[in-house]
């Protein structure tokens, strides 16, 4: 049971309203440690020098998108085992059974609610308090 306080978050997505929406979702959950990167590539770059618990990862982006920034997470015996959660409106049944192959952890839907990150985050690290 991790302690909120102690969950470090870094959200990926290329739209600074969704990141901001994800960070304030968090907060109600008692979670500020919070990192934001627009795509990927900038999030590969930040993990290179900082730690996280959790990346919480749109899957259409930029430059590099979710699945092939989640394949390179789980590459890079530094972030292997950092929990990834993938953000998605799409989620296509490709989309599905490969994040699942290269490791997700879960999935968040668009639109979310509060509740749901929780339940989600929830599955992946037990309760949270």
């Amino acid at each position: 049971m991790p302690d909120a306080a102690s969950i470090h978050v870094v959200i990926v997505d290329d739209q600074t309203s969704i990141r901001a929406i994800l960070r304030n979702s968090l907060a109600q959950l008692g979670i500020i440690n919070v990192s934001e990167r627009k795509n990927g590539k900038d999030a590969m770059e930040y993990l290179a020098q900082n730690s996280a618990t959790l990346i919480i990862s749109d899957f259409n982006m930029p430059e590099m998108n979710g699945l092939e920034l989640l394949r390179a997470v789980r590459a890079n015996p530094r972030t292997a085992k950092t929990a990834f959660i993938i953000l998605t409106g799409e989620a296509s049944k490709e989309l599905v059974q490969e994040a699942v192959k290269a490791g997700v952890n879960n999935f968040l839907a668009k639109p979310y609610t509060v509740g749901k990150l929780k339940a989600v985050m929830e599955a992946v690290f037990g309760t949270i308090v």
